[in-house]
């Protein structure tokens, strides 16, 4: 790949739909995803799996019937979340998985309070870390293409 070639990373299919009164049915999903394919986008992210029934069967169907473009299905960091992100792409000749967490301060200790992760902020940020190198080990099982995400990553520390 050249270094000036330009990826477009379309996330209208997941963002596009937290807009307040948006819901796309399949159908839907599937004629966005088509016309985004036509535009020449380089990477459609179809949705978030495991998030519910109507999303994984979306992005499957989408990973079914579109085609010359990457499908990507987006996970956190959780085993559960990237088999199904796996399970659903699995159709698409070229698929993408895109799986991370959380690493500010302020997020760990929101989000991994519980002391199976740790009893210190250390400990927690060493579990986050280890949480992160899994999740892109067991993404690679499903695809060599994945992209990992570091949520909040500007508050993160720096150490």
């Amino acid at each position: 790949m050249s270094a000036d070639k330009i990826i477009v990373f379309d996330t209208t299919l997941r963002d596009g739909e937290q807009a307040a009164g948006t819901r796309l049915d399949m159908r839907e999903k599937l004629e966005i995803a088509i016309q985004l394919a036509k535009l020449g986008v380089d990477v459609i992210e179809a949705g978030f799996p495991i998030s519910s029934p109507q999303d994984f069967e979306a992005v499957n169907l989408i990973a079914k019937e579109v085609h010359g473009v990457t499908i990507c299905g987006l996970t956190r960091a959780v085993k559960a979340d990237i088999d199904s992100a796996g399970k659903a792409l699995a159709p698409a000749k070229r698929r993408r998985i895109h799986t991370g967490l959380g690493i500010s301060d302020i997020h760990i200790a929101n989000k991994f309070r519980d002391d199976k992760y740790g009893r210190t902020l250390e400990d927690k940020r060493a579990r986050a870390l280890e949480m992160g190198v899994e999740a892109v080990k067991q993404a690679l099982q499903y695809t060599d293409d994945v992209e990992f995400y570091c949520e909040d990553s500007g508050r993160a520390d720096k150490a």
